[in-house]
């Protein structure tokens, strides 16, 4: 098998879905006792879980219609986006880090919270995602995804995953923040696949162009190797089309031309890069591409409307919010 089949092997959305590994996750065993409301702060560049165990509770989002969630539905909420859980809709809420909280371990803890009615156990989490095609994966998912016990298939995985996070979080063993960080990736990634499996809007745009089995092949090969000197010939030619075909399918499917994605891609990748990296403009440019770092400077600045020392610079100063998911 050469180099090109190794490429037209590769399952674009499973890619995107395997590139979903979390820098950083927090979990949260809730025991809520009626009434109890619970509101959670907007953490920015994180997506929060939460899974219903037993008993019953609403998710609140400011304008949207509330969500009821019953024993294995799963819901996930963006990163950035306040919400709420009560048991009943108008509970007054307890902002969350204001409520005492055992720590069980150094990602996992337990919450008591309510009154002395009847009880609901949940386990919620927070998430963060590093990876760019993560990250412009999770920028596309609608604020909420809620998917119902009914549509979970094999709803034996979730109550296994939940009774293994829990008791590598109380038993303390080497290695076990990792283990609950994994865990943590298969909750997430097993609600997005029941999400994409059901979801009409999952078909459309970015995600649904991850699906063409045309579109999907080169966008693999932009995320793969952004920096190589792509052409709408060369794409064309993996993707098994004429140059004119695919670039007008591209654009149907993608909403921006095949180089102008090339190029949208490579600034999502410098983003990262200077988010989390410590590397020179110059060597950012040249893992990118760009043959100086003046033109990657002029690039980056017209498609994120900023120049790249600034947006290092913005980013350090934002960094401090989050981590609370790293220490």
């Amino acid at each position: 098998m050469d180099e090109r089949d190794v490429w037209r092997s590769v399952d674009p959305l499973g890619e995107a879905l395997h590139l979903l590994r979390m820098r950083g996750a927090f979990c949260c065993n809730s025991e809520f006792s009626a009434p109890w409301g619970l509101a959670l702060p907007a953490i920015p560049e994180c997506m929060m879980f939460h899974v219903v165990t037993s008993g019953r509770g609403w998710l609140e989002v400011e304008g949207r219609e509330r969500v009821l969630l019953q024993p294995g539905d799963l819901a996930l909420v963006r990163q950035g986006l306040r919400h709420s859980l009560v048991s009943e809709p108008g509970t007054p809420t307890a902002p969350l880090f204001d409520l005492p909280r055992e720590a069980l371990s150094e990602r996992y803890e337990r919450l008591r919270h309510g009154g002395a009615g009847a009880m609901t156990t949940m386990v919620c989490g927070a998430v963060r995602f590093d990876h760019p095609t993560a990250r412009h994966f999770v920028g596309l998912l609608p604020e909420v995804i809620h998917v119902a016990a009914a549509h979970t298939p094999n709803p034996e995985w979730l109550h296994g995953t939940l009774r293994f996070m829990a008791a590598e979080a109380e038993a303390l063993r080497p290695g076990g923040e990792t283990v609950v960080t994994r865990l943590a990736d298969i909750l997430v990634i097993q609600t997005l696949r029941a999400w994409l499996a059901n979801a009409p809007e999952a078909r459309m745009g970015w995600l649904g162009a991850l699906q063409d089995p045309r579109v999907g092949r080169a966008l693999v090969l932009i995320h793969r190797d952004p920096a190589r000197d792509w052409t709408l010939a060369a794409l064309a030619k993996e993707a098994a089309m004429s140059r004119s075909a695919f670039a007008a399918r591209f654009t149907q499917r993608v909403g921006m031309s095949a180089m102008q994605y090339l190029v949208h891609w490579r600034m999502q990748v410098a983003a990262s890069l200077l988010r989390e990296e410590a590397a020179g403009l110059a060597d950012v440019a040249s893992r990118l591409g760009y043959q100086s770092e003046a033109a990657f400077s002029r690039a980056f600045k017209r498609c994120l409307g900023v120049a790249p020392g600034t947006f290092r610079r913005d980013a350090e100063t934002r960094g401090g919010a989050l981590r609370l998911l790293e220490d």
